[in-house]
């Protein structure tokens, strides 16, 4: 394999660098020249950022330097900050040029040289290898009395160790906020702090992330917008590569995911690499993991924790370096004790688990939401979208009420205002709009409720499928008022004083929450499961 190749920035040293010319100077310790000098530091370039009027000094040592370590690429990058002894121009300067700099950190390691230039520049480069503007460490240098090369060492910066710093990003940490949650100034303090840690949990850590909650509430989006922002910081290097799990059935699940060689079956003419390949430096994102067959399971596991797998039909191990993110709207516990997903593999992944909520948990989301929609819908159409304040108030009041079910979440939620963009006069909608379409979504959420022949709801159907044939009729009926409450609820404790109203006052300690779970359990079911569906 390769070495990569190392590469140091670091500020001309005006004081510090300087020394007459002539054979005195390899004496005197000058720590850019000094830096390249050592011989178990390799330095394969070395950018030197220096002001014009020192460009003389600059071009001297990059000289000297080229006859101690003629290896070392040195790159002159000139900078101008007029009061180096200013924050403000010196870490926007610095900023500046870290944002255009083109770093490469599958090939190239980052060392920054934090000994040179003013106290001002020195706190700035720290902040920003820190902020990961910088994707490297820091080394600092110091003389010796023994020879003029002196000393080194490297700092691998612990972000937990550095709270009082890591303050001065909040304006940046509101903005990396507001991205994961697509702008939309959210309202909900539970949801805004969830947000917050995944944040905290994307920068700093290449953990897998497990995103949990019922269908339709934004895992996808939220998935896409973790891999852009650990990208904008240089955590990955590779695209985002999405993958439904429910899609995926019998040979063609192996072949999709760790791909195949040419002849591994019936119809492989030609070899195939695999999503796990094509996510190598990049994200990989399994949507639906609870729904991959055991013998996925077992190989996942092993490339997320060796990295390596064997592509179908092939006896040599494969590599891909990617970061997971999983995403499931099924309880996954459950499916372990139903012995139809891994105990070893959920460990795996669920060192960061995020359970997210749907709209119907985050009724003071609705507005903001609504205006995001709003801009969203008209710009697709190249139309200002607006609503009358009588139209307005009338949509957000059903729209938090605990009657408006949204059973798909944001998805019922992005149709319903594409439905009255649709259909209202120039892009303004009237009351009539709205309530036409409150009628329509009552209409649907109704139908999912609608009885079958045998007395049960559609979705008790679903849910069982051929199962609900042995079932008892008295059992039937029970169940699906069971259900019923549960789709609305909003937490096993709020279903089970529902449902156990009259039965609970007789006891002096209640607990509704595990009475309704094992009775769910009788059937394989668990309450996410019964609000995703």
């Amino acid at each position: 394999m390769s070495r990569r190749r190392q590469v140091v920035i670091g500020m001309l040293g005006s004081s510090l660098d300087q020394a007459k010319r002539g054979p005195s100077r390899w004496d005197k310790w000058r720590p850019s020249v000094a830096l390249c000098q050592h011989e178990d530091l390799l330095v394969d370039r070395f950018v030197l950022i220096y002001p014009r009027r020192f460009e003389g000094l600059a071009r001297a040592i990059k000289e000297d330097i080229a006859q101690v370590s003629p290896e070392t690429d040195v790159v002159l990058e000139n900078i101008e900050i007029a009061d180096p002894w200013d924050l403000e121009q010196t870490y926007g300067a610095l900023r500046d040029f870290a944002r255009r700099y083109p770093f490469d950190p599958a090939k190239e390691d980052y060392l920054v040289h934090i000994t040179t230039g003013t106290h001002i520049a020195q706190i700035s480069m720290f902040l920003l290898a820190e902020s990961r503007h910088f994707p490297a460490r820091l080394i600092q240098t110091s003389p010796s009395q023994r020879d003029a090369a002196g000393t080194f060492s490297i700092i691998d910066l612990d972000l937990s160790k550095y709270d009082s710093i890591a303050a001065r990003f909040h304006q940046e940490q509101k903005e990396g906020l507001s991205f994961l949650k697509s702008g939309i100034e959210t309202r909900n303090a539970a949801y805004n702090r969830l947000v917050e840690r995944l944040e905290q949990v994307a920068i700093a850590s290449r953990d897998p992330v497990l995103l949990c909650g019922p269908t339709g509430s934004g895992k996808s989006q939220l998935a896409r917008r973790l891999h852009e922002l650990k990208k904008a910081r240089r955590q990955v290097a590779g695209e985002l590569v999405e993958v439904n799990c429910a899609t995926l059935r019998g040979d063609a699940a192996m072949s999709t995911l760790f791909g195949h060689v040419r002849g591994a079956y019936t119809g492989a003419a030609e070899a195939r690499a695999g999503m796990l390949r094509k996510a190598d430096k990049g994200v990989l994102f399994l949507d639906e993991i609870g729904e991959l067959g055991v013998d996925e399971q077992a190989m996942l596991l092993r490339a997320i924790e060796d990295k390596t797998f064997f592509p179908v039909g092939s006896d040599r191990e494969v590599q891909s370096d990617f970061q997971l993110i999983a995403g499931t709207n099924r309880d996954l516990g459950a499916q372990v004790g139903a012995g139809r997903f891994r105990e070893d593999l959920l460990a795996r992944i669920n060192l960061w688990t995020f359970v997210l909520p749907g709209i119907r948990d985050r009724p003071e989301d609705v507005a903001p939401n609504l205006e995001y929609e709003l801009e969203r819908v008209g710009g697709a159409r190249n139309l200002r979208l607006t609503l009358s304040r009588e139209a307005r108030d009338r949509y957000l009041t059903f729209g938090r009420s605990a009657e408006a079910l949204w059973s798909g979440n944001f998805r019922d939620f992005n149709a319903s205002v594409r439905r009255m963009a649709t259909l209202c006069e120039g892009g303004r909608i009237s009351v009539a709009d709205v309530d036409e379409e409150i009628e329509r979504l009552r209409a649907a959420w109704r139908s999912d409720r609608a009885p079958t022949e045998d007395g049960t709801s559609g979705i008790v159907e679903r849910l069982l499928g051929p199962k609900l044939s042995s079932f008892d009729r008295f059992d039937r009926i029970q169940l699906d008022e069971v259900v019923r409450v549960c789709r609305t609820a909003r937490s096993l404790s709020d279903a089970g004083r529902v449902l156990f109203a009259a039965s609970r006052a007789e006891k002096s300690q209640p607990n509704d929450a595990d009475r309704l779970r094992k009775y769910l359990a009788r059937y394989g079911l668990t309450l996410q499961a019964i609000q995703a569906a």
